[in-house]
């Protein structure tokens, strides 16, 4: 018998058992050999014996003389193969086993899932591990996974009636079935689907470890620019791209949460299009980009407790409609504080595992017991002047390295955004030149994307953001039009905003000789407008700074919030909020940032309480020339 289960013609039976074999339902009698031994289904009963059908094609009689017991139509039993006729007719007697291995002989060309596309119209096996089961109102839908790629799989019982109910995700099966060209790649339409068990599983099963493990490989890249800081990070990038690659290839979708501010926007939409290609290369679903692959703004400058609500609903109810698996959470520009970490144990209770991948100053002992893999500059002595932007930048061509020419001008425009001042920025900037762009058009776009988002809300924005960014932009007259009209909107209403509000800023000078300006911007600027208050209290210190050249500390407040900037003072914003929160009673602080920029909220009624605190704190804090220009505020407070 030659079938693609492996078995030599004439296999001797396992130690214990006689092997049965099992045919798809399209194997034909080229697939049968006299003296071996089939399960066989009863489709017919004469006085002198039973037909029995061994597939579609394959049938045969039992003669009455040959059959141990008696039977009904649909009755099973087990066979052996005694004569070919002349005439093609097969004669079967019945054989009684008490101890046996069945053993599915699928028909078809045993092929890989990146060999379908030239298999169309074929008959094929492939052999895999299951990664989504989904039902739909007609047939059922497997994506399978072998050492190559995904492929669907759709087999029919009734219309909205789960086939194979016995096959669940994570079984390692064989599929056999026509292979179909549909909605963009292959489908297998399923002729037999059957669960593998035993050494045959075992041996599937290590091919995949072998293939995922090199598949989930990150491409072998340099840094766009040389950088002794960054570098500290390479390794950490390489494990997180890995464990990417990684989950895409296990069928896992991934739920992509970033701060919804320039950086944020850096960062998230590079990696989004870098994985969104890989899974296009690994699926021959046209769909899976979308159904794997979600990227969703965080307002807060940690992931809130309504963030995680709505992702963790999204995820179950994905599971129960789509059969996914749980998502992988994945956080950029956001996430390693102690604010998360409520959060991430609503996360533990389901067992999704959470990627970080963020500049503000961490509190690692707080998250990382929460988390999988965590990458931040301050975990290797350096601080956000790396912003997540320029990481997020080589993570996309760790997973996509045809992305790079596309992406040459993101990481300047992340370190404008945020405001960075780190070694390579000059390095940065003649990148983007190559590609066209001078500062002024690299500012124009933070600020563009800055104002897109403002208005998206809870948005992505999806193909205007990558318009705006001019990754994955088919047009690049449509972006430069997108770019200049956004940023001219955003230039109008900061002015707008300024006008009123400068006036109403108050100022002091500190001991320590810095400029204290505050400012109320709940009742002194305009509101649920662009800019948003930390957005405008940004502004404002940065007109104050240019006006001063001095070391400048601004807070803008508001009535249960601040939002704080400095230049040329280092502030230590975290151990600031986790002394306010011991020393002010009834304060309810809690907050966090960088050294030199950050948010805090607090009760109502303690205001100015906690404010008062915070000022004499910062009238304490050493000036220092090499902090003369700070990041981005949130500006969604």
């Amino acid at each position: 018998m030659s079938s693609p289960t492996g078995t030599d013609d004439g296999a001797e039976a396992p130690e214990g058992g006689a092997i049965v074999y099992d045919l798809a339902a399209g194997c034909t009698a080229d697939d049968v050999d006299v003296g071996s031994r089939y399960l066989a289904t009863v489709n017919g009963v004469v006085d002198y014996g039973v037909f029995v059908d061994l597939s579609d094609t394959v049938s045969g009689l039992v003669h009455d003389s040959n059959l141990a017991g008696s039977y009904e139509e649909g009755d099973t039993l087990v066979v052996e193969l005694g004569e070919v006729r002349s005439d093609g007719d097969l004669s079967f007697e019945e054989i009684q086993l008490t101890d046996y291995e069945i053993e599915h002989v699928a028909h078809g060309t045993t092929a890989t899932v990146d060999e379908l596309a030239d298999s169309t119209g074929d008959t094929v096996v492939v052999e895999g591990q299951v990664v989504q089961v989904k039902q739909t109102g007609g047939p059922t839908i497997f994506q399978v996974r072998d050492g190559t790629g995904v492929v669907p799989c759709a087999a029919f019982e009734e219309a909205g009636v789960r086939a194979h109910p016995d096959i669940e995700i994570d079984d390692i099966v064989r599929v056999s079935g026509r292979s179909e060209e549909r909605n963009g790649g292959v489908q297998v339409e399923v002729d037999a689907l059957s669960r593998l068990d035993g050494d045959e599983a075992t041996a599937v099963e290590a091919n995949l470890d072998d293939a995922l493990e090199a598949a989930a490989e990150p491409a072998d890249i340099d840094p766009l620019v040389e950088w002794p800081a960054f570098e500290k990070l390479w390794d950490d990038l390489r494990q997180v791209a890995t464990e990417l690659r990684k989950t895409v290839l296990e069928g896992r979708p991934i739920r992509m949460r970033h701060h919804a501010d320039g950086d944020g926007l850096c960062a998230s939409v590079p990696l989004q299009v870098a994985l969104e290609r890989f899974i296009a290369d690994h699926y021959q679903d046209g769909d899976a980009p979308q159904h794997l692959l979600k990227r969703l703004p965080s307002k807060a400058p940690y992931y809130e407790m309504e963030d995680v609500t709505r992702d963790l609903n999204f995820a179950l109810e994905d599971r129960t409609r789509h059969g996914q698996k749980l998502p992988l959470l994945l956080m950029l520009d956001n996430g390693s504080t102690e604010e998360d970490t409520p959060a991430y144990r609503n996360l533990r209770h389901y067992d999704i595992p959470v990627v970080v991948v963020d500049h503000h100053h961490p509190d690692p002992e707080a998250v990382e017991p929460l988390i999988t893999e965590h990458v931040n500059p301050y975990l290797h002595d350096e601080d956000y002047r790396i912003t997540t932007g320029m990481m997020c930048v080589e993570l996309a061509r760790m997973i996509a390295p045809d992305l790079t020419e596309e992406l040459q001008h993101v990481p300047a425009v992340a370190g404008l955004s945020d405001r960075s001042e780190g070694e390579a920025m000059p390095d940065y900037l003649a990148l983007a030149e190559e590609q066209g762009y001078d500062e002024r058009a690299l500012r124009d776009i933070g600020e563009a994307l800055d104002y897109a988002t403002h208005w998206l809300r809870y948005s992505s924005g999806e193909q205007l953001i990558t318009d705006v960014l001019n990754v994955d932009c088919d047009d690049r007259d449509r972006h430069g039009e997108l770019v200049d009209q956004l940023a001219e909107k955003a230039q109008r209403d900061v002015d707008q905003q300024l006008d009123a509000a400068m006036e109403h800023v108050d100022h002091e000078r500190l001991d320590n000789g810095a400029h204290l300006y505050t400012i109320d911007v709940e009742n002194h600027a305009y509101r649920f407008t662009y800019p948003a208050p930390g957005k405008t209290t940004g502004e404002i210190h940065d007109a104050k700074v240019a006006e001063t050249g001095d070391p400048v500390i601004t807070i803008g407040y508001g009535p249960d919030f601040a939002v704080l900037r400095s230049d040329g003072v280092r502030l230590d914003i975290p151990r600031y909020v986790t002394e306010l929160t011991e020393e002010v009673d009834g304060g309810g602080v809690s907050g966090g940032g960088h050294l030199v920029v950050g948010s805090i909220k607090f009760v109502k009624g303690m205001r100015s309480e906690v404010v008062d605190a915070l000022v004499e704190k910062m009238a304490e804090a050493e000036l220092d020339e090499e902090l003369a220009s700070s990041s981005a505020l949130p500006d969604d407070v």
